[in-house]
């Protein structure tokens, strides 16, 4: 990288931004240029223009709103989520919204920095595997039923949501993600979610006829 990476820290905790700066300190791409609560930051972070703003929201839960919100005042800057239980996360939306990043806050400082260095460089990150892998996803393969699968995966559902939201077995839906990971190589769902997002997969609604 030619210069650092400006990061703006939205967080309410006054310790942990402390924590957050001294780690940055220790950086040689990434600088952090404001933090601030999330009553506060929107202002900033339109002045600010940051490349890349790290979005703690006061509750897992609010992190889509705050997320939409922010982006609005910056619409250049990339967005990282660092929440309590990232599967609380509606991930293809959270990607359509623009966040590039996902990780959550129990992890060590220095996975932060990784994820953090990793977005300012372009790149889309997972704590589960490396950042260039959704790009190997083979997401065409899949078959009507398949992809109605990834859409709610992507919605967050656990494997009983998705039996019960397509009218089918909890073991069929066990079957076809067998199948899905099978033909794309995905390790996770996360990074399931991050390739249906970045090779575009049609998740509109299906039949519900095939199972």
């Amino acid at each position: 990288m030619d210069r650092l990476a400006t990061v703006f820290a939205c967080e309410s905790q006054p310790i942990v931004i402390e924590g957050l700066r001294a780690a940055l300190e220790a950086s040689r791409e990434l600088l952090l240029v404001g933090a601030a609560d999330p009553q506060h930051a929107e202002t900033m972070i339109g002045e600010l223009t940051p490349d890349i703003v790290l979005l703690s929201p006061p509750d897992d839960s609010q992190a889509l709103p705050l997320l939409e919100k922010l982006r609005q005042a910056s619409p250049r800057s990339r967005f990282v989520l660092w929440v309590r239980d990232p599967a609380r996360i509606d991930q293809y939306r959270a990607f359509r919204l623009g966040m590039r990043g996902l990780l959550r806050k129990s992890l060590p400082a220095g996975v932060l920095l990784d994820c953090l260095t990793s977005v300012a460089r372009g790149e889309t990150w997972s704590e589960s595997s490396p950042a260039a892998a959704p790009q190997r996803l083979a997401l065409p393969k899949l078959t009507r039923r398949e992809r109605e699968v990834v859409r709610l995966l992507c919605r967050g559902m656990k494997n009983k949501q998705i039996a019960e939201a397509l009218a089918i077995a909890p073991g069929t839906v066990k079957v076809h993600l067998m199948h899905i990971f099978e033909k794309t190589g995905a390790r996770s769902r996360y990074e399931l979610a991050i390739g249906a997002y970045r090779l575009g997969l049609e998740l509109g609604e299906e039949s519900r006829t095939e199972t």
